[in-house]
């Protein structure tokens, strides 16, 4: 099963770091963040990537195209055309497909344009920018399960502020540091997806997360897979910050591999 990875967005958000590269560029240690998704699903064996490129989608050509410059250690001899070779090679066992999917074009148009990298089998989706610990192959057997078109994988993220419980009397009798949110389940990213639902992306500027989604939930064709662990999106140099942290400290809990 291959994973498309959408990674041609702004990110204007986080424009201390998205005026130099793409979001799914920016680095928690010394990696793309873009790295550390595919780690998770090469984790559960999901190794053929397609990512969806854009806003300044060279730099994840060329950084693939110096991966292993980069990761191993290398000879040159220039009395020799082509003369590289390399040593301790990483193992990574991965097949990536690059596709320039249009600079100004929405999730859904993005998705459309690599209908021919799929071809006509399930496939797996997220977003460039967020990471989780949930189990991708549980994900897949619970999609697998229920015979609809699509999965979602929904998580309640952590409130940004702490929260108080006030007894009537006016004193506080608990204080919840950043707990989950309010009860709402959101969007996680982390999809499976029939090819089926090609027919629903009619073009360019088709938001993935409007008229697609509103209608497979309307026909009863979407499903939530339900995840109550670690999930966290790199939306603002807050959040890359967080997620830099717990990398650093060795608490990252997508670090699975």
């Amino acid at each position: 099963m291959k994973v498309v990875i959408l990674a041609g967005g702004l990110g204007t958000r986080i424009s201390e770091e998205t005026h130099l590269k793409p979001k799914p560029m920016i680095e928690i240690g010394d990696r793309p963040i873009l790295w550390h998704i595919m780690k998770i699903y090469s984790f559960y064996g999901f190794n053929e990537f397609i990512i969806c490129l854009g806003y300044k989608g060279r730099i994840v050509k060329e950084y693939f195209a110096n991966y292993l410059l980069n990761e191993a250690d290398v000879t040159f001899d220039f009395r020799k055309k082509n003369g590289m070779s390399s040593h301790s090679a990483p193992a990574e066992p991965w097949r990536i497909t690059l596709a320039d999917t249009g600079s100004d074009t929405m999730t859904g148009g993005r998705i459309r344009r690599i209908r021919r990298y799929v071809g006509s089998e399930p496939f797996l989706l997220t977003y460039g920018d967020g990471v989780t610990d949930a189990d991708i192959g549980e994900l897949v057997r619970f999609h697998q399960s229920h015979g609809g078109l699509a999965t979602v994988t929904a998580v309640q993220p952590t409130g940004r502020f702490g929260s108080l419980t006030i007894a009537g009397d006016g004193h506080v009798a608990r204080f919840n540091e950043k707990p989950q949110g309010d009860g709402g389940w959101v969007n996680g990213g982390f999809f499976v997806l029939q090819p089926e639902v090609f027919d629903l992306l009619e073009a360019d500027a088709t938001v993935f997360e409007k008229e697609p989604l509103e209608t497979l939930a309307a026909t009863g064709q979407l499903q939530a897979y339900r995840h109550n662990g670690f999930w966290y999106a790199m939306d603002t140099l807050r959040d890359k910050n967080h997620l830099e942290q717990l990398w650093s400290t060795g608490a990252a809990p997508w670090k699975l591999w």
